[in-house]
Protein backbone atom coordinates (compact mmCIF):
# COMPACT_ATOMS: atom_id res chain seq x y z
CA UNK A 1 0.00 0.00 0.00
CA UNK A 2 1.53 3.28 -1.11
CA UNK A 3 1.71 6.27 1.17
CA UNK A 4 0.20 8.39 -1.60
CA UNK A 5 -2.96 6.27 -1.66
CA UNK A 6 -3.36 6.60 2.10
CA UNK A 7 -2.90 10.35 1.94
CA UNK A 8 -5.38 10.73 -0.93
CA UNK A 9 -8.03 8.74 0.92
CA UNK A 10 -7.57 10.88 4.02
CA UNK A 11 -7.79 14.01 1.88
CA UNK A 12 -11.09 12.78 0.41
CA UNK A 13 -12.75 12.39 3.83
CA UNK A 14 -11.12 15.43 5.47
CA UNK A 15 -13.89 17.96 4.58
CA UNK A 16 -16.56 15.74 6.17
CA UNK A 17 -14.57 15.19 9.36
CA UNK A 18 -13.76 18.89 9.55
CA UNK A 19 -17.45 19.79 9.27
CA UNK A 20 -18.22 17.43 12.16
CA UNK A 21 -15.77 19.11 14.54
CA UNK A 22 -18.15 22.07 14.87
CA UNK A 23 -21.44 20.44 13.98
CA UNK A 24 -24.24 22.11 12.09
CA UNK A 25 -26.96 20.18 10.33
CA UNK A 26 -26.54 22.09 7.08
CA UNK A 27 -22.77 21.75 6.64
CA UNK A 28 -22.61 18.10 7.70
CA UNK A 29 -25.54 17.11 5.50
CA UNK A 30 -23.98 18.94 2.54
CA UNK A 31 -20.68 17.14 3.01
CA UNK A 32 -22.41 13.77 3.30
CA UNK A 33 -24.31 14.39 0.07
CA UNK A 34 -21.06 15.34 -1.66
CA UNK A 35 -19.05 12.30 -0.63
CA UNK A 36 -21.60 9.46 -0.40
CA UNK A 37 -22.85 7.79 -3.57
CA UNK A 38 -26.68 7.80 -3.71
CA UNK A 39 -26.90 4.04 -3.14
CA UNK A 40 -24.34 4.01 -0.30
CA UNK A 41 -25.03 1.23 2.21
CA UNK A 42 -24.64 2.38 5.82
CA UNK A 43 -24.42 -0.46 8.34
CA UNK A 44 -25.02 1.01 11.78
CA UNK A 45 -25.06 -0.67 15.17
CA UNK A 46 -28.32 -1.79 16.78
CA UNK A 47 -30.99 -0.44 16.91
CA UNK A 48 -30.42 1.68 13.77
CA UNK A 49 -29.53 -1.14 11.38
CA UNK A 50 -28.80 -0.78 7.66
CA UNK A 51 -29.86 2.38 5.86
CA UNK A 52 -29.23 3.73 2.37
CA UNK A 53 -28.14 7.11 1.10
CA UNK A 54 -26.91 10.36 2.63
CA UNK A 55 -30.30 11.92 3.39
CA UNK A 56 -31.61 8.94 5.32
CA UNK A 57 -28.23 8.47 7.02
CA UNK A 58 -28.24 12.03 8.31
CA UNK A 59 -31.91 11.98 9.26
CA UNK A 60 -31.69 8.67 11.10
CA UNK A 61 -28.43 9.22 12.98
CA UNK A 62 -26.93 12.70 13.08
CA UNK A 63 -30.11 14.78 13.12
CA UNK A 64 -31.44 13.21 16.37
CA UNK A 65 -27.91 13.16 17.83
CA UNK A 66 -27.54 16.88 17.10
CA UNK A 67 -30.91 17.57 18.73
CA UNK A 68 -29.73 15.72 21.86
CA UNK A 69 -26.34 17.49 21.77
CA UNK A 70 -26.87 20.96 20.22
CA UNK A 71 -23.17 21.82 20.70
CA UNK A 72 -22.03 18.45 19.34
CA UNK A 73 -18.42 18.01 18.28
CA UNK A 74 -16.45 15.11 16.88
CA UNK A 75 -12.90 14.36 18.06
CA UNK A 76 -11.00 11.85 15.96
CA UNK A 77 -8.12 10.13 17.77
CA UNK A 78 -7.01 7.62 15.11
CA UNK A 79 -7.45 7.82 11.33
CA UNK A 80 -6.05 5.02 9.18
CA UNK A 81 -6.41 4.59 5.43
CA UNK A 82 -5.28 2.21 2.76
CA UNK A 83 -5.96 -0.78 0.60
CA UNK A 84 -6.98 -4.12 2.10
CA UNK A 85 -5.27 -7.37 1.07
CA UNK A 86 -8.36 -8.00 -1.09
CA UNK A 87 -7.86 -4.72 -2.96
CA UNK A 88 -10.58 -2.43 -1.53
CA UNK A 89 -9.94 1.07 -0.18
CA UNK A 90 -10.99 2.00 3.35
CA UNK A 91 -10.65 4.84 5.84
CA UNK A 92 -11.05 3.89 9.52
CA UNK A 93 -11.72 6.41 12.30
CA UNK A 94 -11.79 6.09 16.09
CA UNK A 95 -12.70 8.87 18.48
CA UNK A 96 -15.41 10.39 20.66
CA UNK A 97 -18.50 12.49 20.12
CA UNK A 98 -18.78 15.19 22.81
CA UNK A 99 -21.49 17.64 23.76
CA UNK A 100 -23.94 18.84 26.40
CA UNK A 101 -26.63 16.16 26.68
CA UNK A 102 -29.91 18.13 26.88
CA UNK A 103 -32.50 16.00 25.05
CA UNK A 104 -33.30 12.27 24.91
CA UNK A 105 -31.46 10.19 22.35
CA UNK A 106 -32.91 6.75 21.52
CA UNK A 107 -34.81 6.83 24.85
CA UNK A 108 -31.59 7.56 26.77
CA UNK A 109 -32.45 10.43 29.09
CA UNK A 110 -30.33 13.60 29.10
CA UNK A 111 -28.08 14.74 31.93
CA UNK A 112 -27.68 18.43 31.17
CA UNK A 113 -23.93 17.93 31.38
CA UNK A 114 -21.00 17.17 29.09
CA UNK A 115 -21.24 13.59 27.80
CA UNK A 116 -19.11 11.42 25.53
CA UNK A 117 -19.75 8.54 23.17
CA UNK A 118 -17.00 6.57 21.44
CA UNK A 119 -17.28 5.75 17.75
CA UNK A 120 -15.49 3.30 15.45
CA UNK A 121 -16.39 4.08 11.82
CA UNK A 122 -15.07 2.45 8.65
CA UNK A 123 -15.65 3.99 5.21
CA UNK A 124 -15.16 2.08 1.95
CA UNK A 125 -14.19 4.22 -1.02
CA UNK A 126 -14.55 3.70 -4.74
CA UNK A 127 -12.47 6.37 -6.39
CA UNK A 128 -13.34 9.54 -4.43
CA UNK A 129 -16.76 8.49 -3.14
CA UNK A 130 -17.92 6.50 -0.10
CA UNK A 131 -19.88 3.42 -1.15
CA UNK A 132 -20.21 1.67 2.23
CA UNK A 133 -20.02 2.55 5.93
CA UNK A 134 -19.72 0.17 8.88
CA UNK A 135 -20.06 1.92 12.23
CA UNK A 136 -20.52 1.17 15.92
CA UNK A 137 -21.40 3.95 18.35
CA UNK A 138 -21.04 3.06 22.03
CA UNK A 139 -24.66 3.81 22.91
CA UNK A 140 -24.37 1.91 26.23
CA UNK A 141 -21.73 4.48 27.21
CA UNK A 142 -24.46 7.13 27.13
CA UNK A 143 -26.76 4.89 29.20
CA UNK A 144 -24.13 4.73 31.93
CA UNK A 145 -23.74 8.49 32.02
CA UNK A 146 -27.53 8.85 32.12
CA UNK A 147 -27.64 6.77 35.33
CA UNK A 148 -30.08 4.36 33.72
CA UNK A 149 -27.99 1.26 33.09
CA UNK A 150 -30.35 -1.54 31.92
CA UNK A 151 -27.84 -4.41 31.74
CA UNK A 152 -25.59 -6.35 34.14
CA UNK A 153 -22.76 -4.42 35.85
CA UNK A 154 -19.59 -4.44 33.79
CA UNK A 155 -16.40 -5.99 35.13
CA UNK A 156 -13.92 -3.57 33.56
CA UNK A 157 -13.43 0.14 34.18
CA UNK A 158 -15.78 2.79 32.78
CA UNK A 159 -13.89 5.73 31.29
CA UNK A 160 -13.81 8.24 28.46
CA UNK A 161 -11.60 6.38 26.00
CA UNK A 162 -8.26 8.12 25.38
CA UNK A 163 -6.20 8.31 22.24
CA UNK A 164 -2.86 6.55 21.72
CA UNK A 165 -0.14 7.02 24.30
CA UNK A 166 2.19 8.10 21.47
CA UNK A 167 -0.17 10.91 20.43
CA UNK A 168 0.28 10.20 16.72
CA UNK A 169 -2.99 8.49 15.87
CA UNK A 170 -3.88 11.12 13.26
CA UNK A 171 -0.48 10.93 11.57
CA UNK A 172 0.15 7.22 11.04
CA UNK A 173 2.29 6.60 7.99
CA UNK A 174 4.32 3.83 6.42
CA UNK A 175 4.04 0.20 5.44
CA UNK A 176 1.92 -1.63 8.00
CA UNK A 177 2.16 -5.14 6.57
CA UNK A 178 4.46 -6.46 9.29
CA UNK A 179 2.23 -4.93 11.98
CA UNK A 180 -0.84 -6.55 10.44
CA UNK A 181 0.91 -9.93 10.32
CA UNK A 182 1.75 -9.67 14.03
CA UNK A 183 -1.89 -8.96 14.92
CA UNK A 184 -3.15 -11.84 12.78
CA UNK A 185 -0.60 -14.19 14.34
CA UNK A 186 -1.72 -13.03 17.77
CA UNK A 187 -5.35 -13.79 16.96
CA UNK A 188 -4.38 -17.23 15.63
CA UNK A 189 -2.62 -18.07 18.89
CA UNK A 190 -5.46 -16.56 20.91
CA UNK A 191 -7.85 -19.09 19.38
CA UNK A 192 -5.70 -22.08 20.42
CA UNK A 193 -7.34 -21.93 23.85
CA UNK A 194 -9.51 -23.58 25.14
CA UNK A 195 -9.00 -26.39 22.62
CA UNK A 196 -5.62 -26.51 24.29
CA UNK A 197 -6.70 -26.17 27.95
CA UNK A 198 -3.46 -24.47 28.98
CA UNK A 199 -3.97 -20.66 28.82
CA UNK A 200 -0.27 -20.29 28.00
CA UNK A 201 -1.10 -21.68 24.54
CA UNK A 202 -2.34 -18.16 23.70
CA UNK A 203 1.22 -16.81 24.19
CA UNK A 204 -0.07 -13.49 25.58
CA UNK A 205 3.37 -12.44 26.82
CA UNK A 206 4.75 -12.86 23.28
CA UNK A 207 2.41 -10.27 21.80
CA UNK A 208 1.27 -7.87 24.52
CA UNK A 209 3.25 -5.19 26.33
CA UNK A 210 3.25 -5.70 30.14
CA UNK A 211 1.47 -2.34 30.57
CA UNK A 212 -0.95 -2.57 27.68
CA UNK A 213 -4.42 -1.02 27.88
CA UNK A 214 -7.46 -2.80 26.46
CA UNK A 215 -10.35 -0.40 25.84
CA UNK A 216 -13.56 -2.41 25.63
CA UNK A 217 -17.10 -1.15 25.05
CA UNK A 218 -19.42 -0.12 27.85
CA UNK A 219 -20.84 -3.35 29.24
CA UNK A 220 -17.38 -4.96 29.25
CA UNK A 221 -15.17 -2.02 30.22
CA UNK A 222 -11.46 -1.29 30.00
CA UNK A 223 -8.55 -3.03 31.70
CA UNK A 224 -4.76 -2.98 31.95
CA UNK A 225 -2.12 -5.65 31.48
CA UNK A 226 -2.51 -9.38 31.01
CA UNK A 227 -4.01 -9.93 34.46
CA UNK A 228 -6.61 -7.21 33.91
CA UNK A 229 -7.43 -8.47 30.42
CA UNK A 230 -7.77 -12.06 31.61
CA UNK A 231 -9.85 -11.34 34.72
CA UNK A 232 -12.14 -8.57 33.54
CA UNK A 233 -12.79 -9.74 29.98
CA UNK A 234 -11.22 -12.87 28.57
CA UNK A 235 -11.96 -15.50 31.23
CA UNK A 236 -15.71 -14.71 31.42
CA UNK A 237 -15.86 -14.52 27.61
CA UNK A 238 -14.16 -17.89 27.07
CA UNK A 239 -16.12 -19.56 29.86
CA UNK A 240 -19.32 -18.59 28.08
CA UNK A 241 -18.29 -19.19 24.46
CA UNK A 242 -15.29 -21.51 24.17
CA UNK A 243 -16.24 -22.59 20.63
CA UNK A 244 -15.72 -19.13 19.11
CA UNK A 245 -14.69 -18.87 15.46
CA UNK A 246 -12.96 -15.69 14.30
CA UNK A 247 -12.51 -14.22 10.81
CA UNK A 248 -13.54 -17.39 8.96
CA UNK A 249 -14.68 -16.34 5.48
CA UNK A 250 -15.51 -19.87 4.34
CA UNK A 251 -19.16 -20.60 3.78
CA UNK A 252 -19.20 -23.72 5.95
CA UNK A 253 -22.27 -22.57 7.85
CA UNK A 254 -25.58 -21.53 6.33
CA UNK A 255 -25.70 -18.26 8.29
CA UNK A 256 -22.06 -17.58 9.08
CA UNK A 257 -19.57 -15.96 6.78
CA UNK A 258 -17.23 -13.34 8.14
CA UNK A 259 -17.26 -9.89 6.54
CA UNK A 260 -13.86 -8.55 7.56
CA UNK A 261 -11.53 -5.89 6.16
CA UNK A 262 -8.00 -5.08 7.37
CA UNK A 263 -5.82 -2.03 6.87
CA UNK A 264 -2.58 -0.98 8.56
CA UNK A 265 -0.20 1.96 8.59
CA UNK A 266 3.13 1.87 10.37
CA UNK A 267 2.54 0.57 13.90
CA UNK A 268 -1.27 0.84 13.64
CA UNK A 269 -3.66 -1.90 12.54
CA UNK A 270 -7.46 -1.99 12.31
CA UNK A 271 -10.17 -4.42 11.28
CA UNK A 272 -13.88 -4.17 10.68
CA UNK A 273 -15.93 -7.33 11.13
CA UNK A 274 -19.63 -7.29 10.21
CA UNK A 275 -19.62 -9.91 11.67
CA UNK A 276 -16.22 -11.41 12.44
CA UNK A 277 -17.05 -13.83 15.28
CA UNK A 278 -19.41 -16.78 15.59
CA UNK A 279 -20.10 -18.89 18.68
CA UNK A 280 -22.65 -20.57 20.94
CA UNK A 281 -23.67 -18.64 24.07
CA UNK A 282 -23.82 -21.41 26.64
CA UNK A 283 -21.93 -22.80 29.65
CA UNK A 284 -21.58 -19.92 32.18
CA UNK A 285 -23.42 -17.27 30.17
CA UNK A 286 -21.91 -13.83 29.47
CA UNK A 287 -22.54 -10.23 30.54
CA UNK A 288 -25.17 -11.37 33.02
CA UNK A 289 -27.08 -13.31 30.36
CA UNK A 290 -27.97 -16.83 31.41
CA UNK A 291 -26.79 -19.63 29.10
CA UNK A 292 -29.22 -19.71 26.18
CA UNK A 293 -27.52 -22.43 24.07
CA UNK A 294 -28.00 -20.19 21.07
CA UNK A 295 -25.78 -19.36 18.15
CA UNK A 296 -24.76 -15.70 17.99
CA UNK A 297 -22.68 -13.51 15.70
CA UNK A 298 -20.59 -10.57 16.94
CA UNK A 299 -19.76 -7.40 15.07
CA UNK A 300 -16.45 -6.01 16.25
CA UNK A 301 -14.52 -2.99 14.97
CA UNK A 302 -10.99 -2.96 16.38
CA UNK A 303 -7.83 -0.83 16.41
CA UNK A 304 -4.37 -1.87 17.67
CA UNK A 305 -1.25 0.19 18.38
CA UNK A 306 2.12 -1.54 18.55
CA UNK A 307 5.12 -0.08 20.32
CA UNK A 308 8.58 0.25 18.84
CA UNK A 309 9.41 -3.09 20.50
CA UNK A 310 6.75 -4.81 18.37
CA UNK A 311 4.45 -5.51 21.32
CA UNK A 312 0.81 -4.39 21.41
CA UNK A 313 0.59 -1.36 23.69
CA UNK A 314 -3.09 -0.48 23.18
CA UNK A 315 -6.22 -2.10 21.75
CA UNK A 316 -9.51 -0.28 21.15
CA UNK A 317 -12.46 -2.64 20.77
CA UNK A 318 -16.11 -1.87 20.06
CA UNK A 319 -18.54 -4.78 19.96
CA UNK A 320 -22.18 -4.25 19.02
CA UNK A 321 -23.34 -5.30 22.51
CA UNK A 322 -26.94 -4.22 21.92
CA UNK A 323 -27.21 -6.36 18.80
CA UNK A 324 -25.92 -9.36 20.76
CA UNK A 325 -28.61 -8.85 23.42
CA UNK A 326 -31.18 -8.54 20.62
CA UNK A 327 -30.05 -11.86 19.10
CA UNK A 328 -30.83 -13.70 22.34
CA UNK A 329 -34.23 -12.04 22.73
CA UNK A 330 -33.45 -9.42 25.38
CA UNK A 331 -35.05 -6.01 24.76
CA UNK A 332 -32.53 -3.63 26.32
CA UNK A 333 -34.48 -0.53 25.33
CA UNK A 334 -37.70 -1.81 26.91
CA UNK A 335 -35.75 -2.34 30.14
CA UNK A 336 -34.32 1.19 29.75
CA UNK A 337 -37.81 2.66 29.44
CA UNK A 338 -39.00 0.73 32.49
CA UNK A 339 -36.08 2.01 34.55
CA UNK A 340 -36.91 5.59 33.58
CA UNK A 341 -40.69 5.54 34.12
CA UNK A 342 -40.45 7.72 37.21
CA UNK A 343 -37.95 10.19 35.75
CA UNK A 344 -38.66 13.35 33.83
CA UNK A 345 -38.36 12.93 30.07
CA UNK A 346 -38.31 16.65 29.38
CA UNK A 347 -35.50 18.46 27.64
CA UNK A 348 -33.05 20.20 29.94
CA UNK A 349 -32.78 23.95 29.46
CA UNK A 350 -29.39 25.41 30.33
CA UNK A 351 -29.59 29.09 31.26
CA UNK A 352 -27.21 30.94 28.97
CA UNK A 353 -28.02 34.33 30.52
CA UNK A 354 -25.89 34.73 33.61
Amino acid sequence: MSASKSEKLKDHIAPLLSAMRDFSDQTVQEQLEKILVPECQIKMCFPVGTIKGAEKYFGTTYKPLLRAFPNLERRDLIILAGETPEGTDWVACMGNYFGTFVSSFLDILPTGQLAHMRFHEFYRFDKEKIVEIQAIWDLPELMMQSNSWPMAPQLGKFMCTPGPISGDGLYARGDGNSSMLKIKNMLTDLCKHPSDPNPKAMKLEKYWHPQFNWYGPAGIGSCRGISGFRNWHQIPFLNAMPDRTVDDKSDFHSKWKADTHWIAEGLYVCETGWPNMHMQLNFDGWLGIAPVNKEIFLRSLDFWKLGEDGLIRENWVLVDILDMYHQVGINVFQRLRELNKSRSHSDINIDENY
